[in-house]
């Protein structure tokens, strides 16, 4: 396997106008169905069957959610949980991201559904403000060190692939294309600059019963966004 350095030059090196090309081979255009916003089981009993929504965002993206409806950081982001089990006290553990938040059906906080013409159809409530993660939904860059969306790759060229997403094959003009593929690019970046600085700054911090640690980029931080190293710097 590559470095995580190795690929974040890969990432760097990316032309986004091959990109676009490859996007624009594949189709696409949002139907605004919501699949890629809400639960994979849709809103049940909560069992442990389901599977929530999972779309990771960056801790400077958590920021700017926070800003742009005035929401406290839990509104806006709670603990990756992939690597957390579950204790007598709920959730515990340490995890290496954050993910957007989720409302109790398990779909993704900022989603709305409504009706549109007869059909049901979703919006994002901070659309301007979404993470990148969301920007670029149905496509990944084919990198070690970038996170795959939800929904298996059903299309792809070189790097490029597409997931699961009734929008595929669908027209796409050329600056659509490039827009997105210029995000896709970014995205791939920021994921595996992230990687790196989590893995240089990772410390073990040896949670207990019923607590959990996420690190990010700038650090170990409870499940509120707070450094846990807040208080030690503050003496």
């Amino acid at each position: 396997m590559e470095s995580l350095e190795t690929e974040l030059e890969r990432a760097r090196a990316l032309s986004v106008g091959d990109i676009a090309t490859t996007i624009e081979s594949i189709g696409f255009e949002c139907t605004r169905c919501g699949a890629c916003c809400k639960a994979a089981d849709g809103c049940g009993d909560g069992g442990e069957d389901e599977e929530p929504h999972t779309a990771t965002v960056f801790p400077d993206e958590i920021r700017r959610l926070e800003a742009a409806g005035d929401y406290d950081f839990r509104d806006v982001a709670r603990p990756m949980p992939y690597g957390l089990t579950e204790g007598e006290d709920g959730l515990e553990g340490e995890t290496f991201e954050w993910a957007l938040q989720t409302d109790d059906c398990g779909d993704c906080t900022f989603y709305e559904e409504g009706s549109t013409d007869g059909e049901s159809r979703g919006r994002c409530t901070v659309h301007d403000d979404r993470p990148l993660v969301c920007r670029t939904y149905p496509f990944s860059v084919a990198l070690a060190g970038t996170s795959q969306p939800m929904g298996e790759a059903v299309d792809g060229a070189g790097l490029v692939r597409a997931h699961e997403c009734e929008g595929l094959g669908r027209d796409i003009s050329r600056g659509a294309a490039l827009d997105l593929a210029a995000a896709l690019k970014e995205r791939a970046v920021r994921e595996l600059e992230e990687a790196i600085a989590v893995r240089d700054a990772y410390e073990p911090a040896a949670p207990g019963p019923g607590e959990v640690v996420v690190h990010d980029s700038e650090g170990a931080k409870r499940p509120d966004g707070t450094r846990l190293d807040a208080d030690a710097d503050a003496e």
